[in-house]
């Protein structure tokens, strides 16, 4: 567990940009995780078949998902599968980076420090922003009008996103095991001997020295968690005691915890039962019970408004699987966020398999990773500028409810009363808008705010009116639609199926 230090970059996120006392946590799937026996393209089925047939999960043990019938889930991934269901997840659709490094130290840092591929940074994307702000740090952290971390990590190390330019400002607790040492004020243990008595007594007082040592210990003793986690489950160990911390009222705004284990090069499945089980099955059933009892214990704590989770692995998969039935390095992936204020559904458009087999072909990226970030910065924690943290624009994406949405933007949402019937939607939909007559223009935009089509344009009457637009040829996926009436603009979500 590393704990940060209070720094401006994340003060900012905990006071004037963070009014909620939000919380983001970030979980780390080691190794690479197949994106495609995750989150499985159904109208791309035929050609996984050419592709993976030795790995591919059979489809009639697929989890099908309410709204689409485009995509479902492994079937081992129930929980987050009633999560969807419920409107508790986004899943954003072949996330990563232009010009793929297929290294998981490299691309692991390039994740980590928000560089492009062919940059080499010794910081992170958080801590280049704090150092510039506050360079005499870490001295006079905690006070009385900061006393919390603001970011805590269940790891082995400090991950680079929190590094600055010269110090890691963080302390370390490499397991669950460990935090609870930590909080009931047990040293990590020793040998039964005068020199291991030593020892402990030792780690006893250096585990004392830190910083944050009451802030945490107050806020773990004072937590609780009512909901049920699964056992033998190192993930919702991890989540338990974040959700124990908030819960005690620690006002920390980032967490983040890790899974190892999704290099999958071989035995990704057993070969049995559809392939539906083995290595990579028990992998994405520890994230899916993991994330389903923490989201349920957070609802029971009565925080499950502020608080959100995303999902990141350093690269995908391949899309043909290898002779050893595993999967080798590849590009994007899904990526899933989660919680009760997140815009459900599916952002993107889903991956074209070839249908020619050859193992070195990659998913392409459709979302930089980034834009994740900037969209978290902007509409969760209420960042203004995330390009001045991220050295350069990327796009918002649909991803949270936001008081001030960097996509969503509503400038006079009582005189126009703008939707949409039905959406999703797969043949036609009918727009509705109200208005005082005038010259009115509806506009079709892709995720990047792009006009693709204009819909309608000319003067309307007082009143509402109706829009009728039918599909056409264009492709299942997200959008967004505008409508601006006598300089007034409306900008919603579309989504076709």
């Amino acid at each position: 567990m590393n704990t940060m230090a209070q720094v401006p970059f994340l003060r900012a996120l905990a006071e004037g940009g963070n009014p909620q006392d939000r919380v983001l946590v970030l979980i780390q799937l080691n190794g690479g995780n197949d994106g495609l026996n995750t989150f499985i393209p159904l109208d791309q089925y035929d050609n996984l078949a050419a592709n993976r047939a030795n790995v591919l999960i059979n489809e009639n043990q697929i989890l099908n998902l309410n709204g689409t019938i485009k995509n479902g889930l492994h079937p081992s991934m129930t929980a987050l599968r009633d999560m969807y269901n419920d409107g508790l997840v986004s899943v954003v659709q072949n996330v990563g980076y232009p010009n793929q490094d297929y290294s998981h130290f490299r691309s692991t840092d390039i994740w980590m420090s928000g560089s492009d591929s062919d940059q080499n940074l010794e910081t992170g994307w958080a801590g280049r922003y704090l150092q510039s702000q506050h360079p005499l740090y870490p001295e006079g952290y905690p006070n009385p009008d900061n006393p919390d971390p603001l970011a805590i990590q269940i790891g082995a190390v400090v991950s680079l996103a929190l590094m600055g330019n010269s110090v890691p400002v963080g302390m370390g607790i490499s397991d669950p095991t460990a935090f609870y040492q930590f909080v009931s004020d047990i040293p990590e243990p020793a040998p039964n001997t005068p020199y291991g008595h030593e020892l402990e007594f030792i780690r006893l007082v250096t585990q004392q020295a830190q910083v944050y040592y009451d802030t945490v210990k107050n806020a773990a003793e004072n937590g609780q968690n009512l909901g049920q986690y699964p056992a033998q489950n190192s993930l919702a160990d991890q989540l338990r005691i974040v959700a124990q911390l908030i819960s005690g009222g620690l006002k920390t705004p980032i967490y983040i915890v890790e899974l190892g284990g999704f290099d999958t090069h071989s035995e990704q499945v057993d070969g049995t039962f559809g392939n539906a089980e083995g290595n990579h099955a028990n992998l994405l059933k520890t994230v899916s019970d993991a994330v389903g009892a923490f989201q349920n214990d957070l609802k029971l704590l009565g925080v499950d408004d502020r608080v959100a989770g995303m999902t990141f692995s350093e690269f995908g998969r391949t899309i043909g699987s290898n002779g050893s039935i595993g999967t080798d390095h590849g590009a994007a992936a899904p990526l899933f966020v989660f919680g009760k204020e997140v815009i459900p559904g599916i952002i993107g458009d889903n991956p074209v398999i070839p249908s020619t087999p050859l193992v070195s072909y990659d998913v392409d990226m459709q979302h930089d990773f980034r834009s994740i970030y900037a969209s978290a910065l902007k509409d969760w924690f209420g960042i203004a500028n995330p390009e001045s943290i991220l050295g350069q624009q990327f796009p918002i994406l649909p991803i949270f409810k936001a008081a001030q949405s960097g996509t969503q933007v509503i400038h006079t949402p009582d005189l126009m009363d703008v939707g949409n019937y039905p959406n999703p939607f797969h043949g036609a939909t009918t727009f509705t808008f109200t208005s005082e007559g005038g010259y009115v223009v509806i506009s079709l935009l892709d995720m990047a705010g792009r006009v693709l089509q204009t819909v309608a344009e000319g003067s309307y009457p007082s009143g509402v009116n109706r829009v009728t637009y039918n599909r056409g040829d264009l492709r299942p996926g997200n959008y967004f639609y505008q409508v601006k009436v006598n300089g007034s603009t409306v900008t919603k979500m579309l989504v076709v199926i």
